[in-house]
């Protein structure tokens, strides 16, 4: 187990040339059965971290540039008319996939943000009354642009919690930044790239991931860490029980990572700020700047006793 993910982990590294920890991060999902948020500044690597995780697995993979004219059945797909048959047949659209790149998603209307965000909660698409089943393992990789570029549209927060993780890559160091204009990852390598995996294998990864065991103080500890949440002042929204949940999964693959078949303390905190932090919301106070959601969840972190 532990070399199919470090096989997994070497492939994407080999064109992803940022912190080795976001790659961890996205493994992680993938394990966890959940999707990822990647929100940065263009051209720090978010497509590139994304394609290299899905070319390095032997399953389908689509990629969605999201722009303001798509419609949601560009998305999930579209009946059409058979005049030989004299019925409707339903034409797949590229949210059938096993690893489904959605790029740029707040620069899309907001309809084809629910279409989307949908499929990704249910794992199903709603098309004239007849529901398809979304092949697994299934995951959305969706990039964005921070929020104060122009043309994009706001995710709301029922939607940012359709996302286990959010990630921020940030700008490489000067050593990491010289190994990319040396390599220049998204020419030719990112093309070579094998896959290193099955999709059947993530699959089995998942269901290790299901098996993990997260101690009853553990679990006490994510209901303290969540009910702090939402009694802080700090806070205008605290972490619902849909996130206590994401926490302890994400946990759970983290300790899979890992080697282990038990989670502990450190696999909880580590997963905090990119489990958390979008699903909260911090309280704005008169007068002054607003206080990152990351800096109070690691205050109240600090606050809540942990199992010894």
């Amino acid at each position: 187990m532990l070399d199919a993910l470090s096989r997994l982990r070497e492939s994407i590294a080999t064109v992803f040339l940022g912190d080795i920890a976001a790659v961890d991060r996205v493994i992680r999902c993938l394990l966890a059965r959940g999707h990822l948020l990647i929100e940065d500044v263009p051209g720090v690597g978010k497509t590139v971290l994304a394609t290299a995780l899905a070319r390095s697995i032997d399953c389908q993979f689509t990629r969605i540039q999201l722009t303001p004219d798509m419609m949601p059945s560009d998305v999930l797909g579209v009946s059409i008319y058979d005049k030989a048959s004299g019925e409707f047949t339903f034409k797949r659209g590229p949210i059938f996939a096993n690893i489904v790149l959605a790029d740029e998603i707040n620069r899309t209307p907001p309809r084809t943000q629910a279409a989307l965000l949908e499929a990704m909660s249910d794992g199903t698409v709603s098309i004239d009354s007849r529901v398809y089943e979304l092949i697994q393992p299934f995951m959305v990789v969706a990039t964005q642009n921070p929020f104060d570029f122009e043309g994009t549209y706001l995710l709301p927060e029922n939607q940012l919690d359709r996302f286990l993780m959010r990630l921020k890559l940030g700008y490489p160091t000067p050593q990491q930044e010289a190994r990319v204009l040396d390599l220049r990852p998204s020419a030719e390598p990112l093309h070579t790239l094998k896959p290193v995996l099955h999709a059947s294998d993530i699959v089995d990864l998942q269901k290790q991931v299901d098996r993990v065991k997260v101690s009853k103080p553990l679990l006490e500890y994510i209901v303290a860490f969540a009910n702090a949440t939402r009694s802080s002042s700090a806070l205008q929204l605290g972490l619902s029980p849909r996130g206590a949940l994401a926490l302890a999964q994400a946990s759970r693959a983290t300790a899979l990572a890992l080697g282990r078949d038990y989670a502990i303390t450190e696999d909880i905190i580590d997963n905090v700020t990119s489990v958390c932090a979008h699903r909260v919301i911090a309280r704005s106070s008169l007068g002054a700047s607003t206080e990152k959601a990351e800096d109070v969840l690691g205050s109240i972190l600090r606050s809540v006793p942990s199992p010894v």
